[in-house]
């Protein structure tokens, strides 16, 4: 359990949802922090926790760091705001904060069976909307009852999360760069409400991962230069969801089965062995019915039309229908069979987009010479 501040008694969890740590009588009122605290996890979020709306002193120049390295195209946004994520105290996100409650949704399902090769956050519903709305209602509160300004804040923003998030002692980072919670894991979404009421902060947690390297070691692509340093133009969730255009030949059997992100370096980790949320709490991740009907093989007929509504309100909207059915071509390349290559030969000679087509083309011939088939035999 994450540490809730000196003194912090550790609670219980019921059905996979954080419970109070401070057992209080019900004529007693609860302290601010408390009464925050409490109305996050009612409203939903499986982990809550506080932190001083200051500089960040340490995680910003970080950032900057990585920033230096250059980015892929399609990750300019990134480097947008510099000097806007140094804080929050500011016009650009509140004037005047004092305190960032910082909330993780997790998506973990378990064993759930499910589409292969989407990422499981986006196997669901798209999450913006939901844990938006979780936040705007969690920051209607700060006001209605504390009188305080609060703005609600998901990745869309200018914020450096993880950064607040390990401020907060919601988790720590990993050496991939995702945020663990202990006892709940890194399949979790962050969002958080910046507000000008003074909360009492929780204690940071610092990176618990020891010797471990099982996260770097199973990255199919080798996108990691050292624990904690990603080159994004080799992550696979960078090449199927962000990158537009052609993928690279070497980065094409790296993708193996993966159409729409990558789960690889969080399956491995030991962190993740823990008990998921229950179902009921994380339900609007679970699997659509409509990917059942639209493995890779039925992505790449899709048209502009079908391609919109199969991905309308899901985060799959996000690669566009050229780089979707690229990435289905190239994973039937990596793992079909011969039932496949008719499909990829269509698509190599009629797909209305260039990058599909050179895709399926690719693919063809690697699954050929995979079965070992002569040319004749296409």
């Amino acid at each position: 359990m994450v540490p809730r501040g000196r003194g912090a008694r550790e609670g219980d969890r019921s059905g996979g949802v954080l419970q109070c740590a401070f057992p209080v009588s019900p004529s007693a009122p609860l302290e601010p922090r408390e009464t925050v605290r409490r109305k996050a996890l009612a409203l939903g979020f499986h982990r809550v926790g506080v932190a001083r709306a200051e500089a960040l002193a340490v995680d910003h120049p970080r950032y900057l760091s990585w920033l230096a390295r250059g980015l892929p195209p399609g990750l300019g946004y990134l480097a947008e705001n510099v000097h806007t994520r140094a804080r929050v105290d500011t016009p650009e996100v509140l004037e005047g904060a004092r305190s960032v409650v910082v909330c993780a949704l997790s998506y973990h399902r378990g064993d759930e069976p499910g589409p292969e090769g989407i990422a499981r956050y986006a196997r669901g519903r798209d999450y913006h909307n939901f844990l938006r709305k979780r936040l705007r209602r969690l920051a209607a509160f700060l006001r209605v009852t504390f009188g305080a300004e609060a703005r609600p804040v998901v990745d869309t923003a200018p914020v450096l999360e993880r950064a607040w998030a390990r401020l907060a002692g919601v988790g720590f980072v990993g050496k991939n760069g995702c945020v663990i919670a202990p006892g709940l894991g890194s399949y979790l979404l962050l969002g958080e409400v910046v507000t000008t009421l003074e909360l009492p902060p929780d204690e940071p947690l610092e990176e618990r991962c020891g010797a471990c390297t099982r996260c770097l070691d199973a990255c199919p692509s080798g996108a990691f230069r050292a624990p904690w340093v990603l080159d994004p133009s080799r992550c696979v969730s960078y090449l199927t969801i962000e990158h537009r255009g052609p993928i690279a030949p070497a980065l094409r059997e790296p993708l193996g089965p993966w159409l729409f992100g990558c789960d690889a370096c969080q399956e491995v980790c030991p962190f993740n062995r823990t008990a998921p949320p229950s179902r009921h709490s994380t339900r609007d991740f679970a699997p659509l019915p409509r990917w059942k009907d639209h493995p890779p093989e039925a992505l790449l007929s899709l048209t502009e039309d079908t391609f919109r509504a199969l991905t309308e309100g899901t985060a799959l909207v996000r690669a566009g229908r050229e780089g979707l059915c690229r990435n289905a071509a190239l994973v039937l390349g990596n793992t079909g069979s011969r039932r496949h290559l008719p499909v990829l030969a269509r698509a190599h000679a009629s797909d209305p987009s260039p990058v599909v087509r050179e895709a399926a083309g690719d693919a063809l011939a690697r699954l050929a010479a995979r079965l070992a088939l002569a040319p004749e035999e296409l």
